[in-house]
Parts: C-alpha cells; structure tokens; sequence
C-alpha cells in the first residue's frame, strides 16, 4: 500500500517537470548550432564580467532636511593663509550676536610670501583641480569616495630662500558659534571697545599697507583629508596698498557616509569681492580681508550606496537567460528560414528535371513515329 502511494506521488510529480528531458537519440549536433552556441557563451561572459563591475561601482545619494538636529552649538573653523605683510596683524571673529570669539587657536608665523618651485607646482595642482571642479560638478562625488580618516593635508615644506621674511602664515582653528559671523583680518591687534570692534593700527602707517594673500586651506566642521574646499588655492595680489577683500560664504551642514570615512562636516559656496579704498573718491571702509559667513539651517546628507547582491543575481540571470532564449529563437528562425529556402531550390530542380524528362520522351516517340 505504501508503495503504491510512493509510485503515484511519483508519477505526479512527474506530470509537474518543466523541464522534460529529450533522449540523446533525438538530438542532433550541426556545426550552425556550435557557432550560435559559442557567440551565445561569449556574449554571456562579457555581459557578466561587465555586470559584475557595475555590481562593485557605488554612488553618492544626497538627502536634504529642512531642520539642522545636531546638537552642537559650535562650528569648528580651520584656517591656514598667507598675507603679504610683515607688520602687527589681527585676526579675529565677530558674529551676529556681537560676541567674540577667543582666537587663543591660532598662530603667527613670519614666512616668505613667494612659492618655492616644489610648492608652486602644488599650488598650480590645487588650482587646476578647483577649475575643473567648478567645469564638472560630478568630480565632486569621487572626492567624497576618497575621503579618508586622518591628520589634515598641509602644504609642502618650504626650501630655503635667500629673501628675507615678508609675510605672515595665520594657521590654527577656531570654535565659532553657529550663527552668522564675520571672520577678518586687519592691521593691529583687536581691542574690546563697548561700543563694537576695534583694531590698534593708529601706529602703522598706510603706505606698509599690502593684503596680497594666499588661502591654502579654509574649512568648517571636521576636517577631512581628500576633501577640497572652494577658496583652497585662492590667491589674490593687490597693487593698491589700501584694499579691500570681501568673501561671502554660505555653509551647509552635511553629514557624510561612505565606505572609508563617516563625519559631520560642512560644506560651503563662495562669492568674492574686492576694491580700493579711496575715501576722497567716495570708497569707504577698512582695508583687510573679510570673510562673511551664515550658516544654513538645511542639512544634507551623502550616502555612498552599493547594489544589493540580490539585484546583482536577478540582473546576472536575466543577462544569461535573455541570451539563451533569444540566440535559441533566431537560430531556429534561421534554421527555418534556411530549410524553406533549400525546399524551394529542391522543389524547382526538382520540376525542371520532371519538365526535361518529359521532352525526352515526346523527342523518343516523335522519332520512332
């Protein structure tokens, strides 16, 4: 009894094959077949070798929030630049609510403005990639994949020059508050005053006046290295001895997340302005370098995303299926095609052999007749 129940569970699952086998006495091997079949196996395997690097490619996912929810209440600033002057200088902040910002982070370094070869080509380096950048936006996500945790990029060591030390590296960093703020730079030591900002230049004459400078590096947040921040590599030389720099920034909070490095950093777009300070011509102000930046509320995040190996499979099985039964379906199209074509040569040999045959005979009787 239990075998017959086995026997007939057998036999249905029979009926349920999808894939019935054919004997191999019924199977015939043409050589139009092996040709289709090789360009089938080869096409498969350079599909699949082609997908399996799309399968390892990642890409960069931007996601926007109207509401900044960190809970920090300071922004890092970090600074390193060059100014074409010698004499006492300042650097400071001031932000909206009037406070100012302790700038114990930063330091003083007499250097030589001009660029040894060695660091020339870096400068020329940094700039070039800034202007292709600005060309090709989408270089900005092969920046964020090579992003890496570490000790921050700095420039070259300088060689030594016979020129004498004419400038001044400002380096360091700074814990701003996250509103809008004023970062300058001017001559003489800042004062507190009740009444605003003040600087202690009344001893420093305007003629020694020179703001030519040189931004090797400006960021907010943490920094990265490998990531490039727009006024990296900005240098601006000014003829005029009174002369006004202005840079306008506008930070964006952005949380970044990919396979080598997560941080909360922040990103930043720039407008520079610049002019002569000229009271008699009605150009009013104070000579120095003045960056002005406001920090947006909105949030984004970059996520670098990779395909799901189950898309891969389903990608890679369709690659190999799609091939098979398309080359199966165009070899029995030709197959048909090249059978019809031959019957009908055959059908016409066939009736012009039948048509000649019937001369003959009418020839053979007329000639016994």
């Amino acid at each position: 009894m239990r075998e017959l129940t086995k026997k007939k569970a057998l036999t249905l699952v029979k009926e349920l094959d999808a894939f019935p086998k054919v004997p191999e006495s019924y199977v015939e091997s043409t050589a139009s077949g092996g040709t289709v079949s090789v360009i089938a196996f080869t096409l498969m395997a350079v599909l699949a070798f082609l997908e399996f690097f799309v399968y390892r490619s990642t890409w960069m996912r931007y996601e926007y929030e109207l509401v900044n929810k960190t809970l920090m209440t300071k922004v890092l600033l970090c600074v390193n630049l060059c100014v074409f002057m010698n004499v006492d200088i300042g650097a400071d902040v001031l932000d909206l609510a009037e406070t100012m910002v302790a700038n114990d982070g930063l330091k003083y370094e007499p250097v030589n403005f001009e660029l040894s070869p060695h660091q020339r080509l870096w400068h020329m380096t940094l700039l070039h990639i800034q202007e292709r950048l600005r060309v090709e936006h989408s270089l900005q996500d092969v920046i964020f994949k090579s992003a890496l945790k570490g000790a921050p990029p700095a420039l070259p060591p300088s060689e030594d020059h016979p020129a004498s030390l004419s400038a001044c590296r400002i380096h360091g960093h700074l814990y701003v508050n996250k509103v809008a703020g004023n970062f300058h730079i001017t001559v003489g030591k800042s004062i507190p005053h009740p009444r605003g900002h003040a600087h202690l230049a009344a001893l420093v004459s305007h003629d020694s006046y020179n703001f030519s400078h040189r931004i090797d590096h400006l960021s907010f947040g943490e920094v990265i290295p490998g990531i490039i921040s727009p006024l990296d590599g900005t240098e601006k030389i000014s003829a005029d001895s009174n002369h006004l720099f202005q840079y306008f920034i506008t930070i964006v909070p952005t949380k970044l997340n990919t396979y080598k490095v997560s941080a909360d950093t922040h990103q930043y777009s720039v407008t520079e302005r610049e002019r002569v300070i000229n009271h008699a011509a009605g150009s009013h102000g104070v000579s120095g370098i003045f960056m002005k930046y406001d920090i947006n509320s909105l949030m984004v995040k970059v996520t670098e995303q990779h395909m799901p190996f189950w898309q891969f499979l389903v990608r890679l099985c369709g690659i190999i299926g799609g091939i098979f039964s398309t080359t199966g379906m165009l070899h029995g199209m030709v197959g048909f095609t090249v059978d019809l074509i031959c019957c009908r040569f055959q059908m016409g040999i066939y009736k012009r052999l039948k048509v000649s045959k019937c001369i003959n005979i009418c020839f053979c009787i007329n000639s016994s007749l």
